[in-house]
């Protein structure tokens, strides 16, 4: 395969031979494990524009439900050459310079106030983040020479979010949101704006928010000044940050 030349306009999924369309996919119907539900989920792949597919995995949930597993062949492609996706725009630092850039050019500590919002009560992200551990080898931003972090945890309404960073003078407050079922978060993360907003704040606080199903575009459509989904690290995070300052003229 990698010999053969791709052409990025027409993109195909691939499971054995480049081009061979072939994918899989998982779904749950409302419906008792079975023969019957098997050709259920048969023809609802065919439906979605799968040829051939079959049920690799059937698993009952109870109450009527089952989860499957699909195998089958697609001849859809997409023009990959010609997607743009906005992200956040700035060179990624590693914890060592992040730190020499605000010794250089902020020449203070800066504040950065975070919490998982709402009714949201996981921590992993905003932890992953923050604390001084960090995830995945990557140091959070409380082990951070120059940066004064507060993690303030999970459930944190945003009013109490915004009375912590008015009271610690904060540079910059980076929301995390896990649960999205229904977009809850959407509702959750535009209320800490019209807050942040009706405070008078806004313009003096750098906004982050990051998530599963958090991007930069949706965030910056909410009002956010960045947003950062999977794979994010604090040197991501920071690296914005710092840079933002300065930027802004926020020292």
């Amino acid at each position: 395969m990698a010999n053969q030349q791709i052409d990025l306009t027409s993109v195909k999924p691939y499971g054995d031979t480049l081009n061979d369309g072939m994918m899989q996919m998982s779904f749950t119907l409302p419906v008792p494990n079975g023969a019957e539900a098997e050709e259920a989920a048969k023809r609802l792949a065919v439906k979605m524009g799968i040829e051939e597919p079959s049920v690799v995995h059937a698993k009952d949930l109870g109450v009527g439900y089952t989860m499957f597993v699909v195998y089958g062949k697609c001849n859809y492609t997409v023009d990959y050459a010609n997607i743009e996706v906005p992200k956040v725009d700035v060179e990624v630092m590693d914890k060592y310079d992040v730190e020499a850039f605000i010794k250089e050019n902020i020449k203070r500590d800066i504040v950065i106030v975070g919490a998982c919002t709402g009714t949201d009560a996981h921590t992993v992200g905003i932890d992953a983040i923050m604390n001084m551990k960090g995830y995945d080898g990557h140091y959070g931003l409380e082990r951070y020479k120059g940066v004064d972090a507060h993690n303030l945890g999970s459930q944190i309404p945003n009013e109490d979010l915004v009375a912590r960073a008015i009271e610690l003078n904060a540079d910059a407050i980076i929301v995390s949101q896990v649960v999205t079922q229904k977009d809850v978060h959407i509702p959750n993360l535009t209320q800490l704006v019209e807050l942040l907003e009706a405070e008078g704040i806004r313009d003096r606080v750098l906004l982050v928010c990051g998530g599963p199903r958090i991007n930069h575009e949706l965030a910056k459509e909410l009002g956010y000044d960045a947003g950062f989904g999977r794979g994010t690290y604090a040197e991501h995070v920071a690296s914005f940050i710092v840079n933002e300052m300065l930027r802004r003229k926020l020292v």
